[in-house]
């Protein structure tokens, strides 16, 4: 594998346990921008380790993800009280927060980052990525799953068929901090250096939009659009700077078309014999399951 195509996978699989990381409290109906924020924590936390003593990563990302599961699991309480396009500012500041204490503090190397010691081979990116997708399906497939799905679609109703809609959140907001610290950590141990300007609102934004434009329905949306935006502009770099152009009007007409992302839970229903009938039939049939 060349450098090249070595660095891409690479991002590709941070990108694609970055967007679970959205996707499960975009699941529940919470729009989460500070993306960012959780992602600078884990990769900072991974860092800071690997300077201070602890300089194996199989050690230093685990407490990464600790740290940033800790970190959602505490933020998620004032945040969960704000709704709509509250939430999102809320998020948003929180990353904006993070961003500006490690542009501060000399701790973390100020706005110069850090250097990371221990380096680990795109190898075991591919795998984390593998059992963090595998980790997301499954727990779609389970009966919380199907709770994140109710409270998405309808929180009043969902707490009317007694699922606990605050726990639920609260159980994604910490999952998801989880992921997005595993994201950084495994960049900061990837590419052997992390910076603050690097998880700037962008970064939020974007991975935001892998899980909008591929589909917040379903497991297979982030997947679909972490390719989509990592691949297509490496493809479309033949046209210069007109990709940017290109790119940001096929983003515009895909929204304009497909609003509920490329690969929604009707799509996989009709895809997929065994719940293609059940669906057809009754396409609320699966909320029941809840109970």
């Amino acid at each position: 594998m060349s450098g090249y195509v070595s660095g891409i996978v690479a991002i590709l699989c941070i990108n694609l346990i970055f967007a679970y990381a959205i996707f499960v409290t975009a699941a529940a109906g919470q729009l989460n921008l500070g993306g960012a924020g959780f992602q600078a924590i884990g990769g900072y936390a991974a860092a800071t380790l690997s300077n201070y003593g602890w300089t194996a990563g199989w050690v230093t990302i685990p407490a990464a993800m600790v740290i940033t599961a800790l970190v959602g699991f505490l933020i998620s309480f004032p945040v969960l009280r704000t709704r709509g396009v509250y939430m999102v500012l809320a998020t948003f500041a929180f990353g904006e927060v993070v961003s500006g204490i490690l542009l501060q503090a000399t701790f973390f190397g100020g706005a110069v980052g850090l250097v990371v010691p221990d380096y680990l081979p795109v190898s075991v990116l591919i795998v984390s990525a593998v059992c963090a997708t595998l980790l997301v399906f499954f727990l779609m497939t389970t009966r919380f799953g199907l709770a994140l799905r109710a409270i998405h679609d309808d929180e009043a109703v969902a707490t009317v068929m007694g699922v606990n809609v605050r726990g639920a959140q609260v159980a994604v907001f910490t999952l998801g901090g989880a992921l997005a610290g595993l994201s950084g950590a495994l960049y900061a141990h990837h590419f052997s250096f992390v910076e603050p300007q690097y998880f700037n609102s962008t970064l939020s934004i974007f991975v935001l939009l892998f899980v909008l434009i591929g589909g917040a329905q379903t497991a297979w949306g982030p997947l679909a659009g972490s390719l989509f935006f990592t691949i297509v502009p490496e493809l479309m770099r033949i046209g210069g700077s007109w990709r940017f152009v290109i790119f940001g009007a096929a983003i515009v007409l895909m929204m304009a078309v497909r609003p509920e992302g490329m690969i929604t839970r009707e799509l996989i229903y009709r895809l997929t014999p065994r719940f293609g009938k059940r669906w057809a039939a009754n396409p609320k049939a699966e909320a029941r399951d809840v109970q």
